[in-house]
């Protein structure tokens, strides 16, 4: 039986009201929001959005998926649970519960689902908050990484001359015409501009982002805008962001409608800072 990636508050409580072990409830906010207030029987682990992923070779995985097993089993998780994040909002958080999802299924978990609409759609539902602090067991982590779903430097590189890959960049406009390096400043790393080839989206079309809580927009309108820019359901794309976080976002609007894609995790913070790597460093007047 396959497991609904995205759900909304309603299910949610249903499966909360279930009681059951086998359901883990992930909060991907900051500790700080997390201490004020979160869904009850959740758990707050900000390392999914804020990991960097430095080198994607096999021990550069391999660092991360040991860095993540140390956690999860810290915190009582097994891997073979239900396994539900959120963030904030989806338009807010630079994709951080889908980031967080992505990396769930890495890692092999094979129940991976994300709140829709987030902590925000949660409280506009009228449902209960808490700052109570779940107690929790630690447990061991089982490690099976799907390595089908990761697109390493090694072959972002053999793809950026191949046509039949389309690199797609959904990083913000100031990343993408190469005045700044990264959401975080201008200069946050070396250099900037866009892997060769590549083509541009930016992750806030495909949801409703001027919505009172952003969703994502429907299969037939992902669909629609992704055709405007030669992606179809046939279609082999790699996307990129800064760290895999926006990236995971689209990854996960491409899936809704039909379309498969792999994340360069790594992305720009990894290409970057390896300057063996090639770039396209002009900056585009728009």
């Amino acid at each position: 039986m396959n497991t609904k990636l995205l759900i909304s508050p309603q299910e949610l409580t249903s499966l909360l009201a279930e009681n059951s072990l086998k359901t883990v409830l992930i909060d991907t906010r900051s500790p700080e929001e997390y201490a004020i207030a979160h869904i009850p029987q959740s758990i707050n682990i900000r390392d999914f959005f804020t990991y960097l992923l430095e080198n994607s070779s096999p021990a550069g995985l391999k660092e991360l998926q040991e860095y993540f097993a140390e956690i999860m089993s810290r915190v009582g998780i097994s891997g073979t649970e239900h396994l539900i994040v959120y963030e904030d909002a989806l338009n807010r958080g630079y994709g951080q519960s889908c980031r967080a999802a992505f990396l769930l299924k890495y890692l092999g978990c094979p129940q991976v689902s994300i709140l829709h609409g987030g902590y925000k759609a949660w409280l506009k539902a009228g449902l209960p908050t808490t700052d109570e602090v779940p107690k929790g067991e630690s447990s061991i982590f089982r490690l099976h990484p799907n390595a089908d779903i990761m697109v390493t430097t090694g072959e972002m590189l053999q793809a950026i001359d191949n046509p039949a890959i389309i690199k797609l960049d959904v990083r913000d406009r100031d990343e993408w015409i190469g005045l700044s390096s990264s959401p975080y400043n201008p200069d946050f790393c070396p250099r900037k501009g866009r892997i060769p080839n590549a083509v541009w989206l930016e992750w806030h079309r495909l949801m409703n982002s001027d919505s009172e809580i952003p969703t994502f927009r429907s299969p037939a309108e992902i669909q629609e805008i992704c055709q405007s820019i030669g992606i179809t359901s046939e279609s082999i794309v790699y996307i990129y962001c800064f760290k895999g976080s926006r990236a995971a976002n689209t990854l996960i609007a491409l899936e809704q409608a039909g379309i498969s894609a792999k994340n360069y995790f790594g992305s720009w913070n990894e290409w970057s800072r390896d300057f063996s790597l090639p770039i396209d460093s002009t900056v585009i007047s728009v």
